[in-house]
């Protein structure tokens, strides 16, 4: 079933539903439009989550901050961190706007705050879920204060130290979250993402060593890492989601165009069927084949009543609706009870 109560629950083969979330986050490039096309094309493609950022630019940087460097390729080296994300993110006013949106389209509104002005702002909006960005995983009053919202969390943990990981997910229990709310995301924080610096293990080393859910933030380029998560134990998959990789801005090109968004959903779907249980049994659809597909114990050559079974005078074909093979060494050396044909079943 999906991970969150206010979700709508599925069963699939005994697995937990995937929970998606397409990460708009500031694909829109500071215009509501573009934000109203992305939660529509998030939807078509089987999101169950897209996912905003808020923030007021002012309160998250300083006028000195400089770029990372994929942010330099990406939107030039002319501007400060600070001008660019004045461009490219709306006004607090705007989420209201989103999450009514959201839910006339039937898909849940997030956003993740950056600042406390915007955790109060998604407080407002009554947020079922708080997202914390990798960055904040060592913000300490800013993830005492999520914490005491008493919430369900996600929480991603690109460029964390395990150490780092503790400390954080401690404080948000200590400020009031219960740990069986909180999800840790795995994550890589570079655009694009390496495959070899991936290391998707870690997310299993994390699961195992808090005895929390986890998931996976993507940012490599494709669906294929995202699918391998799931089939380790995902229980979230968050991906960047854009209209069109080559706009302007600095998060397009290391996220999915919606048909190849909806590609991944596809793909992660049929992985949870394919998961299935740890019981190893024939399935429904193998069980009308077994005796085609399998074999039984025939007569090599005519075989006379009373004769004894040898190695010589039997051996094994199809189908298998005869004697079953791993019965071969207690027939050797009996006697036959009648008369066998070549290939008649014994």
């Amino acid at each position: 079933m999906i991970l969150w109560k206010n979700l709508k629950t599925e069963k699939s083969n005994h697995m937990k539903k995937v929970l998606i979330i397409a990460e708009a986050g500031v694909n829109h490039n500071g215009n509501m439009s573009l934000a109203y096309l992305l939660i529509d094309e998030a939807k078509r493609a089987g999101a169950d989550i897209v996912k905003f950022q808020t923030a007021v630019p002012e309160l998250v940087m300083t006028q000195t901050a400089a770029k990372a460097e994929y942010q330099k390729d990406l939107t030039g080296e002319n501007e400060s961190q600070l001008e660019m994300a004045k461009k490219i993110h709306l006004p607090l006013s705007a989420y209201a706007e989103l999450k009514k949106y959201c839910d006339k389209k039937d898909i849940l509104f997030l956003s993740s705050p950056f600042d406390m002005v915007s955790i109060d702002l998604l407080e407002e909006l009554d947020m079922p879920i708080y997202k914390i960005p990798s960055g904040e995983i060592t913000n300490y009053p800013y993830l005492r204060k999520i914490g005491s919202l008493a919430k369900k969390v996600i929480i991603s943990t690109g460029m964390a130290k395990i150490g780092e990981i503790e400390e954080a997910i401690n404080l948000l229990i200590e400020s009031g979250t219960k740990k069986e709310d909180i999800n840790v995301l795995h994550c890589t924080t570079e655009y694009p993402a390496p495959f070899q610096e991936i290391n998707l293990r870690a997310m299993q080393n994390i699961a195992k060593t808090f005895q929390v859910k986890v998931g996976y933030s993507d940012h490599t380029e494709g669906i294929e890492v995202p699918i391998a998560a799931v089939a380790m134990g995902a229980e979230i998959i968050e991906k960047h989601f854009t209209l069109d990789k080559t706009m302007e801005g600095p998060d397009h090109k290391a996220s999915l165009e919606p048909y190849e968004f909806k590609k991944m959903v596809i793909s992660i779907r049929n992985i949870e069927q394919s998961l299935g249980s740890y019981i190893k049994q024939p399935s429904p659809s193998e069980i009308k084949n077994m005796e085609i597909a399998r074999k039984s114990i025939v007569a090599a050559k005519a075989i006379k009543k009373g004769e004894l079974f040898t190695e010589d005078n039997l051996c094994v074909k199809r189908p298998g609706s005869g004697l079953n093979p791993m019965m071969w060494k207690y027939i050797i050396g009996k006697r036959a009870y009648k008369d066998y044909s070549e290939d008649q079943l014994i």
